[in-house]
């Protein structure tokens, strides 16, 4: 998967009393996927200039991992179960919830290293269990 990516400092125009001369200019960010026809999304951030845009798209993209560590807290983990009323007693949910992904995300580096090397330990059935 690879992408081109163009930015530009703009002005938003909007009407909420500000002049546009007034505004700070944002950074657009347009994603062009290689192989479309046209560019597929877009974002306004207010990152720094001094950023490199090699760390803004970084940042950028850091979204989507984001979605999918909250979507496997819901759906394998139960993070939306929670049918308390009190905070403690989801402070307490969340914090279980989070300790079993740690968990779950040690065993998965341990069995499936990110390395190229892959310790031959054991048997598969003794590290799925």
């Amino acid at each position: 998967m690879s992408s081109n990516f163009h930015f530009v400092r703009v002005k938003t125009t909007h009407d909420d009393g500000i002049e546009v001369r007034d505004r700070d200019p944002l950074w657009l960010l347009v994603e062009w996927p290689d192989g479309e026809p046209t560019p597929t999304k877009y974002a306004l951030t207010s990152l720094p200039v001094s950023m490199s845009k090699k760390e803004i798209v970084r940042v950028f993209k850091e979204r989507w991992r984001t979605e999918r560590m909250y979507q496997g807290l819901k759906g394998e983990l139960g993070l939306d179960h929670f049918e308390g009323r009190s905070f403690p007693g989801w402070h307490h949910h969340v914090s279980v919830v989070m300790c079993c992904y740690a968990f779950t995300i040690a065993e998965r580096s341990r069995s499936f290293s990110p390395s190229s090397r892959r310790s031959r330990g054991g048997c598969s059935l003794a590290i799925a269990a």
